[in-house]
């Protein structure tokens, strides 16, 4: 653990995490600080993803999907049965590897939250500076109510990052969210990365090393079996890291 490390946000705890009798995760803990942003690579396959989906109990929607482990939000564990899930994924949003926006206009995309919570007051003011916060509005704010379909693959993401803002999370969890991406579409990703730290805590899951050395604070390598076998500041694992393995990923060797 660096230790240097800030207030964390969440805490994770010795996590398993099997598919039936199939084990994605072993043993992985780690916590990720407040306001930062904390990227998680590793070869396809290491259970990058599969760790992000179980810090807002979307693995529940996986049939035969199970944890063991504790997974710590602000000191409280998410996993257990008190925890409300759909409350817990307003307060930890997340973006998916390719745009899915919903088949409504764009102005219904980032109010769609905001109207399955009853929060309808003031309901402009909120879409705009949601979509704001996205730095989509200057490109939409003539458009919002064309189809979110006719936006671009990059806009459509950026609303897709709106939609999750929307509802005033704390954390944001983007998984891959510039693989469908062309390069224009990714800077301006990444561009906005950098600035949701400032009032959000940001995880993303990303297969391009570059991109997590551009916009991480931190960074957890996992690799093949689900463990996880280092985490630090993102200076020192590509510089300096200390595992002779994440070494040989990070240079190529493997992965």
């Amino acid at each position: 653990m660096p230790k240097e490390m800030l207030e964390p946000v969440i805490v994770v705890e010795d996590l398993d995490f099997y598919y039936g009798k199939e084990q994605a995760l072993r043993g992985v803990s780690l916590s990720i600080p407040r306001n930062k942003v904390t990227a998680i690579i590793g070869p396809s396959g290491c259970g990058k993803s599969t760790f992000l989906k179980t810090l807002n109990r979307l693995h529940e929607l996986i049939p035969g999907a199970r944890v063991k482990g504790r997974v710590l939000f602000n000191g409280r564990d998410i996993l257990s049965r008190e925890v409300d899930p759909v409350e817990l994924r307003r307060r930890i949003g997340m973006v998916f590897q390719k745009p899915n926006p919903f088949p409504k206009s764009v102005f219904e995309n980032v109010a769609f939250g905001l109207r399955v919570n009853g929060d309808v007051s003031n309901l402009k003011e909120k879409v705009e500076q949601a979509l704001r916060r996205a730095a989509l509005w200057d490109e939409v704010k003539d458009k919002l109510q064309r189809s979110a379909f006719d936006l671009s693959g990059g806009q459509q993401q950026r609303l897709c990052i709106a939609r999750a803002l929307a509802v005033e999370p704390e954390v944001l969890l983007m998984d891959e969210p510039c693989s469908a991406l062309d390069p224009i579409a990714t800077a301006k990703i990444e561009d906005l990365i950098l600035e949701l730290k400032e009032d959000y805590t940001v995880i993303i899951v990303t297969h391009n090393m570059q991109q997590a050395a551009r916009v991480s604070d931190y960074t957890a390598v996992f690799l093949t079996g689900g463990v996880m076998v280092e985490f630090a500041e993102t200076k020192k694992i590509f510089e300096n890291p200390a595992n002779k393995m994440v070494e040989d990923y990070i240079t190529g060797k493997f992965g």
